[in-house]
C-alpha cells in the first residue's frame, strides 16, 4: 500500500544562507520571504545547521542589554549573549546539527519527527545530506485536507482490493471530514482488525469506526492463500 512521501509536498526553491552570512542579512531574508527559519549550507550545499527567528531574537535581546541574560548558543559554536550583531554570522547563530528529512520518507514519519523535535520546518536532503527542498508543518497538514471522495476511493482500491484481496463492494465505506466508517460483513473475524488498521494508516484519515460482522470460524481472508493443504488426519496405532 502506497503512502504519500515528503517529496510530493516539499518546496524545491529554498531560501538559504551560508555560515558567513551576517546577522542583518539573515534577518532580512527571513522578513522578505516571511519564513521562520533558514537552512545553513556549506560550499557543497550540504545542510550544516538551521538559523531561526528565535535564534536572532535571543541575540537581539541580549545585545540590547536589558532583562536577564539570554542562554548561550545551543550548538556550541561560540555565539554568546551580548555579542555585537555586526560580528555575528549564521554559522555562529545556527542550531546544529539540523533536523532533516529525506524525500522518500512518508508524511507520517516526517510529522512524527517534527513533533518529537519541536520544529516547524525541516530541510529535505538527499543521501549525501545535500539540500533538495524544505517542508513545513503547514505542508504536512495538507494531507488532511484530502477530499472525502478521494479518501474513500483510496480505501477501496488500496486497502480492500490491493492489500486484502477483497472485491470493491465487499463492505460499505463512508467518509465524512476524514472520518471513515466501515459497514458490512466479512468472511473471517480476523479480517476486521486488519482492515481497520490498514484504513487508519491511509493518508488523510482522521479516525476509523467499524460496524462489521464475521463468523468466528478462522477462515482465511478472501483472496489470500490459506498456507497449503490441511494437515492429514492423525493416525492411531491398532
Amino acid at each position: 500500500m502506497k503512502h504519500s512521501k515528503v517529496g510530493s509536498l516539499m518546496v524545491g526553491d529554498v531560501v538559504s544562507v551560508v555560515p558567513s552570512t551576517p546577522f542583518k542579512e539573515v534577518a532580512k531574508r527571513l522578513a522578505e520571504h516571511d519564513i521562520s527559519g533558514l537552512p545553513v549550507l556549506d560550499e557543497d550545499d550540504r545542510v550544516v545547521g538551521v538559523v531561526s527567528e528565535t535564534d536572532l531574537l535571543v541575540r537581539q535581546a541580549a545585545a540590547g542589554g536589558s532583562g536577564p541574560a539570554a542562554p548561550a548558543s545551543r550548538d556550541g559554536t561560540g555565539a554568546r549573549p551580548g555579542d555585537d550583531r555586526d560580528t555575528l554570522t549564521a554559522g555562529r547563530l545556527m542550531s546544529s546539527p539540523a533536523v532533516t528529512v529525506h524525500a522518500e520518507e512518508t508524511i507520517a514519519e516526517a510529522a512524527r519527527t517534527m513533533l518529537r523535535r519541536g520544529v516547524e520546518r525541516m530541510p529535505v536532503v538527499d543521501e549525501e545530506n545535500r539540500l533538495v527542498g524544505i517542508v513545513t508543518r503547514r505542508d504536512l497538514l495538507q494531507v488532511f485536507l484530502r477530499p472525502d471522495s478521494e479518501i474513500r476511493l483510496k480505501v477501496v482500491e488500496d486497502v480492500l482490493v490491493a492489500a486484502m484481496g477483497l472485491p470493491p463492494g465487499a463492505i460499505d465505506v463512508h467518509v465524512v471530514d476524514g472520518r471513515v466508517t466501515l459497514e458490512g460483513r466479512l468472511e473471517a473475524a480476523g479480517q476486521i482488525p486488519v482492515l481497520v488498521k490498514l484504513t487508519e494508516q491511509m493518508d488523510g484519515v482522521v479516525s476509523v469506526s467499524e460496524h462489521l460482522a464475521a463468523p468466528c470460524d478462522g477462515s482465511p481472508p478472501t483472496g489470500r492463500p490459506s498456507g497449503g493443504r490441511p494437515p492429514a488426519p492423525e493416525r492411531r496405532g491398532g
